[in-house]
């Protein structure tokens, strides 16, 4: 089997404007993946070719990039899975969208990572730890609640495969509201309240248009729109709580 790539590169240094770049591959394996075949462009044909890897096992999520128009880990893509039953298979890689180009296919997360910080993406409580020193105890019911959304791995992939991420930057994104949904429906946690308001401006969930790019993107198969409601429900509940009590305090 035969590989042709086409590539999406930019060097700040060097270059105005991004620009494709094509390369050939022989002797493809059928499940080989796309991460090994960039490794082989870039020892065998180009050594400036950059890309973020790690892991290359589906758990470090720093190798998400647009893979044939869709947003995936390319660790995770088999070249069979591109084919369609040919002899050659064409592959075009370019960097994930919303985010600054570095170099190549590396982009700038920094802002990505100011959204998740921003929903305060980790356990607050000032209860006392148990006295026995183990840990603060849940159910598997109250569990199962947030289960789902533990799952994240912060590729991004998510959040730069959406519209409204793309118009607008400042919009914090489904990843980072998946990272608050799993605290917010922790009930050991005690700032739930704090983090719905933040996701309340006009930054925040409303900004989701409901256009169901992310949840297909997410190579952890999390149901990233259903979150995404669920947060925007308990809004409202919060919000519908806080007139009923202004209404009976009126009386």
């Amino acid at each position: 089997m035969n590989v042709h790539f086409r590539i999406r590169r930019y060097n700040p240094e060097n270059d105005s404007k991004p620009y494709w770049q094509e390369f050939d591959l022989a002797d493809v394996e059928p499940t080989d993946r796309v991460l090994e075949l960039l490794h082989r462009v870039k020892w065998e044909q180009d050594g400036t070719l950059a890309f973020r890897r790690s892991c290359a096992h589906g758990v470090c999520g720093s190798d998400a990039m647009r893979i044939n128009g869709v947003n995936m880990l390319a660790c995770k893509v088999l070249v069979r899975n591109l084919s369609n039953g040919k002899d050659t298979v064409n592959i075009q890689v370019e960097p994930i969208l919303g985010l600054p180009v570095e170099k190549d296919l590396i982009v700038d997360m920094e802002p990505f990572f100011d959204h998740y910080k921003a929903v305060m993406p980790y356990f607050v409580t000032e209860q006392a730890p148990p006295a026995d020193g183990r840990e603060r105890r849940q159910s598997p019911e109250a569990r199962a609640i947030f289960d789902d959304t533990t799952k994240c791995i912060l590729c991004a992939a998510c959040t730069t495969s959406c519209p409204s991420f793309w118009a607008d930057g400042n919009y914090v994104g489904p990843a980072a509201i998946v990272q608050a949904h799993r605290f917010i429906y922790d009930d050991r946690d005690q700032s739930a309240t704090e983090r719905l308001n933040i996701l309340a401006d006009q930054d925040g969930v409303w900004r989701c248009r409901t256009i169901f790019n992310c949840t297909p993107a997410c190579p952890r198969e999390i149901e990233v729109t259903r979150a995404i409601g669920e947060v925007k429900l308990a809004i409202q509940i919060g919000a519908n709580r806080a007139r009923a009590r202004k209404l009976k305090q009126e009386r």
